[in-house]
């Protein structure tokens, strides 16, 4: 069965998802995060694309994108995938597909809706129970956002 097109629009909202083949982690040291924020500033400066927040967990990823041109998402998804994967696999030894399938994309209404998405994605530790507080988890964009970080990577969304 052909899977489905991706409803991808231009100057519109997206909360991307990754996760790792047969939900095994991708994140296993704390190097392992900063390379892959590494990579996503890479590829945020190749394309020119917003990124409201974002939540790395062990086993997976959680973005939210606003893109100018709808032609770039495949693009940014396909190269900070693969560019991680490979620098994965170099590093522990291992050889296949790190992220089950392709990734998953959800549109995103501009309005009080995206922030209701980027506290989503940015709890998504807590939730789950891993941490008590968003203060605690290191690898998501709650302390760019609210100025107890330096923000090099997360722009503010403009709801008008």
């Amino acid at each position: 069965m052909p899977r489905s097109a991706r409803l991808i629009l231009d100057n519109a909202c997206y909360h991307l998802m990754a996760r790792g083949n047969q939900r095994q982690y991708t994140f296993i040291e704390d190097e392992d995060f900063n390379k892959y924020l590494e990579l996503l500033k890479h590829y945020k400066n190749k394309y020119y694309f917003k990124l409201y927040g974002y939540c790395l967990m062990p086993n997976h990823v959680h973005l939210i994108v606003e893109l100018n041109k709808s032609s770039i998402l495949g693009k940014i998804m396909q190269g900070l995938n693969l560019a991680y994967t490979i620098w994965f696999n170099k590093k522990y030894n291992k050889v296949g597909h790190l992220w089950q399938g392709r990734y998953k994309s959800k549109l995103i209404q501009k309005n009080k809706y995206l922030l209701d998405c980027i506290e989503y994605v940015e709890f998504n530790p807590i939730r789950s129970n891993m941490w008590k507080s968003p203060f605690d988890h290191p690898w998501s964009s709650w302390k760019e956002r609210m100025g107890y970080k330096e923000n090099s990577l997360v722009d503010t969304p403009n709801l008008s």
